[in-house]
């Protein structure tokens, strides 16, 4: 678990019953939601709540069909604890990431796993109509499974997002800019309790904080993602990064070669110009003479996989974009001074190719002559973190966004 610090203020506010209630019963969630399996007594215990009230909020939450009560197995003499973990296959959530190559919609569980997925090819011009396809395929997938409406449904956007106003504010690897995204989905799936959007690197942070499998325990961190675009989730202090106009962690269009190639958002030198997996693919294609109408279909895993079998085109190709990787991340830990970098998309794939080549820039020009510990690592999640970061949107409205320090 990641636990966040809170300020400490000056005067206590009094508060009522329902309310501290209300707080204890997310507080006590989320414990079970990152200790499982964990006793009554074990959360009394870490939270200081007394027992008659840890067993009143339990009761609740069994009933509500938000966890299970589990026989602990012990030998020996007397009562068996009971262990309590998080009920699956009763609170799912609808995820929609939507990228400039390919939308992903899919049936995510309440802990995280993936029940049912499909991707779908983007087709951006006419977003009103592409958006209902694609809800369309989630309810089709929805009632595959045979579950009842959905708790919610995160949606994840690679573009700069307003998440209060449910609004793409600009997109231009999808060509869109002001789109009124929560409407067209709420009129859509006006029976769904809550509707979620956010930018897809965020989201993809938000998904490491909550599903992560690495041991280390980060309160500030950046997670970098690298696809079609480039994106950063800037957390501090376990919150993430938001920005006034909401383009925080907007680095793949920062300008990293002045007058350099032309981005899609008009300036020129961008980040994502060199390090993205269309720089990648265009850079591969360049250096074995393809012509522009063979391009297209050449993949990130084409390049990887002919890396892998002595490609040197290949292999130079991923670390030149890992070099590129390596500057605009020693350009963010100058900035955040992070923990940890987390790194995910496809290119994690070709981590033995592109980490040394990553860390010997970033050495270079990070860390400004002296001994620095930011960690930088591969995404520890399965699958799709833009699509686990729609899922924990939606969840934490389940949950609450209550943290307890332990």
């Amino acid at each position: 678990m990641i636990s966040s610090k809170r300020a400490r203020h000056d005067r206590i506010v009094s508060i009522n019953s329902k309310v501290a209630r209300n707080i204890n019963r997310a507080v006590v969630l989320n414990l079970i939601r990152e200790k499982q399996p964990i006793s009554r007594v074990g959360i009394a215990g870490l939270t200081k709540l007394n027992k008659s009230t840890v067993s009143s909020i339990v009761e609740t939450l069994v009933t509500e069909d938000l966890i299970t009560e589990e026989n602990k197995h012990e030998h020996g003499i007397g009562r068996r604890p009971i262990n309590l973990r998080i009920k699956t296959g009763k609170n799912s959530v609808g995820a929609l990431y939507f990228d400039s190559v390919k939308t992903v919609v899919a049936v995510i569980d309440i802990d995280g796993s993936i029940k049912r997925g499909e991707e779908i090819k983007t087709e951006p011009s006419h977003p009103a109509e592409f958006v209902t396809r694609c809800l369309d395929r989630l309810d089709a997938l929805r009632k595959q499974l045979h579950l009842p409406s959905f708790k919610g449904i995160g949606i994840t956007v690679a573009g700069v997002v307003d998440p209060l106003q449910s609004k793409v504010l600009y997109a231009p690897n999808l060509g869109w800019e002001d789109l009124e995204l929560g409407e067209i989905i709420r009129k859509h799936s006006a029976d769904v309790e809550s509707i979620t959007i956010e930018n897809d690197a965020k989201a993809s942070a938000l998904a490491e904080l909550w599903f992560g499998k690495h041991n280390l325990q980060p309160t500030n961190f950046v997670f970098l993602s690298v696809g079609p675009g480039i994106g950063t989730g800037i957390v501090i202090d376990n919150h993430i990064l938001s920005g006034s106009s909401h383009a925080a962690g907007e680095f793949g269009h920062m300008t990293i070669v002045e007058g350099g190639e032309l981005c899609s958002c008009g300036n020129q030198g961008c980040w994502e110009v060199y390090a993205s997996d269309r720089a990648t693919a265009h850079r591969y294609a360049t250096a074995k003479g393809l012509p522009p109408d063979q391009t297209s279909g050449i993949t990130l895993m084409d390049i990887i996989g002919l890396a892998g079998i002595g490609d040197v085109a290949a292999k130079e190709a991923l670390q030149t974009s890992a070099h590129y990787l390596g500057l605009g991340i020693a350009n963010i830990i100058r900035t955040f001074d992070p923990e940890v970098i987390v790194i995910g998309g496809l290119i994690t794939h070709a981590w033995d190719v592109i980490y040394p080549e990553i860390m010997e820039t970033v050495k270079r020009r990070g860390f400004l002559g002296k001994q620095r510990n930011t960690v930088i690592l591969p995404t520890s999640l399965s699958a799709s973190p833009p699509l686990l970061g729609a899922a924990a949107l939606s969840m934490r409205k389940i949950f609450t966004d209550y943290r307890i320090a332990l």
